[in-house]
């Protein structure tokens, strides 16, 4: 099977999608940072990934939820994000000796998708970041104002901070 994606292809993963949302205000501000840096580039993200974000967001109130989703509803939709399922070769990649076996199964996964693509996973996993050896990055928390969507973007993004994503759930 040929895969879907080329070399150049940037991968973001759960954490840093919900980190715009974390609880630590330097992880916010970095994982925000970047969604805005990229807004009219692409990334790749894969289908567990967005179904991860999904499960955390539904441990929250119904209220929590309404305030948070409108924001990644529309995010998604302006945002040329593909999201992608695994291939054959992607798990055989994630479940082979490369990946520490120290990581979640979901991260070693992620891992053989973008060992196997050659491409560049963006996070804000605290799991990953202390992995090294790999095509990975750590949002990075930029000194200055704080980076912002254009608008009706940012509104719904203020709007989404009523829901806020501990450290442990990323």
């Amino acid at each position: 099977m040929q895969s879907e994606s080329h070399p150049a292809d940037e991968y973001a993963d759960a954490a840093l999608f919900l980190g715009m949302n974390s609880v630590d205000e330097d992880v916010r501000r970095a994982c925000k940072a970047f969604f805005v840096d990229r807004l009219a580039g692409r990334l790749v993200m894969s289908l567990e990934q967005v179904g991860r974000c999904d499960d955390i967001v539904w441990g929250f109130s119904r209220e929590l939820q309404d305030a948070y989703y409108p924001f990644m509803d529309n995010l998604h939709t302006v945002m040329d994000i593909r999201r992608l399922g695994y291939d054959e070769a992607d798990v055989e990649r994630g479940t082979g000796p490369e990946p520490p076996r120290t990581l979640p199964a979901h991260e070693r996964l992620l891992l053989g998708m973008v060992l196997n693509r050659k491409g560049l996973l963006h996070t804000a996993s605290p799991r990953l970041a202390a992995t090294t050896g790999f095509a990975l990055r750590v949002a990075d928390c930029a000194d200055g104002p704080e980076a912002r969507f254009p608008e009706p973007l940012e509104s719904l993004y203020q709007q989404s901070l009523a829901l806020r994503v501990p450290a442990e759930a990323l």
